[in-house]
């Protein structure tokens, strides 16, 4: 059978949707990747059969240098919580639907030349959504981030329905930005309508782009995680896969983060492709881990290590980390809360210190707190007093049991049955 897996031209989309990929793979089915040219290497290494599909503006292969766009995004986040979230609204409606007219045929002329049998996309890749909806054929959803990323119930794409106890909205603020997301949602509607209307005009029309969704929904988590409310919610076809983490080795030349010499802890340091741009808060970070005196692995993006002061001669500091395989070796995970961090996390057992900026990190960071499994700080306002009081007890708490994955087997049954 042939696998069409419709993915954005972002490292961090493309990863869980290559786990599932590699599963079909590993099943006999064939694999085709429709993505763009900054993945195409990662692609076909991986053994799948690539394909030109441009879905955005613009790509993400892994590490970003700043430029004006994130330099604004980064000024939200200095704010706070809600004006990020606020921020990440008002670019919603121009950010997420990228020529939808032209994806649309571009996805029907992929998908009439590869006769598949079935089409795997992403749920925030609204255009492949689109494309698939127009088209009018069975494909299955995944939801790479925080399960709230498709919407049930009350809940509003983008405002978090739970919060960590660190962070404490304002009740009247919080109004307002729900107020804006409802207006960004119709908006948003209106437009996939309008290109839908275009290029398919026998397909009806729809109430809520950010909640339409293929035949099943896989979601990139782990089911015991998320909130009973929520759970309530849910439908058969609504499945969760566990942790969607890449196998990974431990390159010879970082050898000794494996190792085991003395009983200081080893703590892994990451803040996602974005964030890593928020070098006051991986300034703190190394300030409190040297009082500490642990061992540490900080991904620092393209941060200049003199900026963390001294880096004592054990510490591991990069540009970019092979975050899957440190994290089996280390104590502790300090990290934003982005989805992949926190189930790579999972799914090596390890703690989490996670410190919430954006998006769908408040919500991760609120399961893990309800869970037992994290400790929550507020980036912005948090001390490196309090930091170093938070890690230290963060590497005292018990360690969280690994959490698996759907086998190989389930994952394509989820797929083909």
């Amino acid at each position: 059978m042939k696998l069409l897996v419709i993915s954005p031209d972002y490292a961090s989309h493309y990863g869980p949707l290559a786990v599932v990929a590699h599963a079909a793979q590993q099943e006999g089915h064939h694999v085709v990747i429709a993505t763009g040219h900054s993945l195409r290497p990662r692609v076909e290494a991986e053994g799948f059969e690539w394909r030109e599909l441009n879905l955005a503006a613009s790509s993400n292969s892994g590490v970003v240098d700043k430029d004006a766009s994130i330099e604004r995004f980064l000024a939200a986040t200095r704010k706070g919580a809600l004006q990020t979230v606020k921020y990440q609204a008002m670019q919603r409606q121009a950010d997420l639907l990228w020529q939808p007219e032209q994806v649309m045929r571009d996805i029907a002329a992929l998908y009439k030349n590869l006769q598949p049998d079935e089409v795997l996309v992403d749920h925030v890749s609204f255009g492949s959504t689109l494309g698939m909806y127009a088209l009018g054929e069975s494909f299955v959803t995944l939801v790479p981030g925080h399960p709230s990323q498709l919407p049930l119930g009350d809940e509003r794409y983008g405002i978090p329905a739970e919060w960590p106890a660190c962070l404490t909205p304002d009740p009247k603020k919080l109004v307002e930005v729900e107020q804006l997301a409802d207006q960004v949602t119709t908006a948003f509607t209106d437009r996939w309508n309008s290109a839908l209307a275009a290029v398919a005009p026998g397909r009806a029309p729809i109430k809520d782009a950010f909640r339409v969704h293929g035949r099943r929904v896989l979601y990139n988590s782990v089911a015991d995680y998320q909130s009973p409310l929520r759970a309530e919610k849910l439908v058969l076809e609504h499945r969760f896969v566990g942790p969607l983490v890449r196998e990974e080795a431990l390159p010879d030349n970082l050898s000794g983060w494996r190792d085991k010499t003395d009983n200081r802890p080893k703590v892994y340091v990451a803040l996602g492709t974005f964030l890593s741009h928020r070098e006051d808060v991986l300034i703190s970070i190394a300030e409190a881990l040297r009082e500490l005196g642990v061992q540490a692995a900080i991904a620092i993006g393209s941060m200049s290590k003199q900026r963390l002061g001294t880096i004592p001669e054990d510490w591991i500091v990069e540009r970019e980390l092979p975050q899957v395989a440190m994290l089996h070796y280390a104590d502790l995970a300090i990290h934003h809360g982005g989805n992949n961090s926190v189930q790579e996390s999972l799914g090596a057992g390890v703690r989490h210190l996670v410190l919430p900026f954006s998006t769908d990190q408040f919500a991760n960071a609120a399961d893990l707190e309800r869970a037992g499994v994290a400790v929550t700080l507020d980036p912005n306002t948090m001390s490196v007093s309090e930091l170093t009081k938070a890690i230290a007890a963060s590497i005292d708490a018990p360690v969280p049991t690994a959490q698996a994955t759907m086998t190989k087997t389930a994952i394509n049954k989820t797929l083909f049955e």
